[in-house]
This record gives structure tokens, C-alpha cells and sequence, in this order.
């Protein structure tokens, strides 16, 4: 009779239990909804921002590598531009290619993803991850030719032309921006593998996408960077 007394000392009007509730948000609770957000734009908007400050940081990390460059590049202008002239000019050309065309599989990829459309997810993840793997190839056989002929900086290595001490400088930094560009491209590929086997299992929606478009965040600003890489590199000082 509790439950009657209740109802007369509320004026014949049932009551609601707290639990009542409870099991009424649960029937309507959305998996891809963590429990500690209030709906699925607020966690979109905190995963969104959470990328944007990690690539903040990047952004620092980077910045504090193009900035030696700058400074040594000023104190030997002769020997970065001699090493400058020893990069392979096609095979950093076709990797800048590569990475364009996969910020526009990526970018296809988040948008499939919104559409709910589950082949085109799949496929154009595949087909960044492909072409992610052959930027990694061919900066493989770039380094290879490079240890072949003993520029590699260290103990063997071997200059004939004008500031070896320059251009052991340029082939330091190119191996430490190169290699930790393609460190972020690895992680890169790791995370589009997990990406990829969420599509597969059809976890995307029109609802939910978030994890597609903050990862395509993260792949759009590892071409960016590679964008910047490839003139300071590549480029300058090859006309001196």
C-alpha cells in the first residue's frame, strides 16, 4: 500500500521513481555515447578539440625542427645547397604526389563515413593506407641509396665537393625531419588499420563517424608537414 499512500498524498496523481528514469534513458542510450558526455555533439566536439590540441603540439615539435634548419642552413648555405643537389628530385616529387592523393582518399573516407556508406569507407581507407605504404617504400629506397653511398652521417661518411661539414649538417637534419615524418606516417597506418576494421564491422553511421574524421585530422596534418618538408629539402638552394 505504499505506493497508493503516495498516490493520495500527491492528490491521486502517480508517482515517478527515479528508476522509472533510469530504465527509460537506457532504452534509449546510444552505445558510441560514453558515458560521460550528455549527447553525441558534445562528444564529437571534445574528440575534435582533443585532436586539435595534439596537433598543437605537433605543430611545436615540427616547428622546433624547421627552426634548425633555418639556423644551420643560414651558417652553411654551400653545403645544404651541395646536399640539396644529391636528393632525388622524381622520387621526393612522386611521394608529394602520393600524399595529396591520399588526403583525397582520407577526406572521401570521413565523408562515405558521414553518408553511412559502407564500401566507401572501406575502400578509400584501403586506398590510403596503400598509398601511405608506398610513401614509406619509396623513402626506403631513398635511404638506401643514400647509406650506399655514405652520406649517412657519422663516422663513414664521405664528401668530395664543397663544406663536408655542411653537408654532414643537411643530411643530420633531412635523416631526423625525414625519418620522424615517417615515424607519424607509421603511426598513421597503425591507426587507419583500427579505422579500418570498426568500417568493416560497420560501426559508422550518419550518427557516429567521429573516430574517421579526427583520425583524417591526424593523416591531412602528416601530408601537411610533408608539404613543407619536401621544398626545404628538395628544393632550395638547388639553382646555386
Amino acid at each position: 500500500m505504499p505506493d497508493a499512500n503516495q498516490a493520495a498524498l500527491h492528490g491521486g496523481a502517480p508517482v515517478a521513481h527515479p528508476h522509472d528514469h533510469d530504465h527509460a534513458h537506457g532504452a534509449h542510450h546510444n552505445p558510441n555515447l560514453q558515458h560521460h558526455f550528455n549527447d553525441m555533439a558534445q562528444q564529437q566536439e571534445a574528440s575534435t578539440l582533443g585532436m586539435w590540441v595534439f596537433l598543437v603540439t605537433e605543430v611545436m615539435f615540427f616547428g622546433g625542427m624547421f627552426f634548425c634548419y633555418i639556423l644551420y642552413r643560414y651558417w652553411y648555405p654551400e653545403g645544404f645547397a651541395a646536399g640539396s643537389h644529391h636528393l632525388d628530385l622524381f622520387w621526393g616529387g612522386l611521394n608529394t604526389v602520393i600524399l595529396i592523393v591520399s588526403s583525397l582518399t582520407m577526406a572521401l573516407a570521413v565523408r562515405a563515413a558521414q553518408l553511412g556508406n559502407r564500401r566507401g569507407q572501406i575502400v578509400n581507407l584501403i586506398l590510403t593506407m596503400i598509398l601511405g605504404a608506398a610513401f614509406l617504400g619509396i623513402k626506403a629506397i631513398e635511404y638506401a641509396g643514400k647509406f650506399r653511398d655514405h652520406i649517412v652521417p657519422g663516422k663513414n661518411f664521405v664528401w668530395h665537393e664543397a663544406d663536408p661539414t655542411g653537408a654532414q649538417a643537411f643530411y643530420s637534419i633531412y635523416f631526423a625531419m625525414t625519418g620522424m615524418h615517417a615515424l607519424h606516417m607509421v603511426v598513421g597506418l597503425g591507426l587507419m588499420s583500427v579505422i579500418l576494421f570498426m568500417a568493416w564491422r560497420g560501426r559508422f553511421n550518419q550518427d557516429y563517424y567521429t573516430p574517421v574524421e579526427i583520425s583524417g585530422l591526424y593523416w591531412h596534418f602528416v601530408d601537411i608537414v610533408w608539404i613543407f618538408l619536401f621544398p626545404l629539402l628538395y628544393l632550395l638552394g638547388r639553382h646555386a
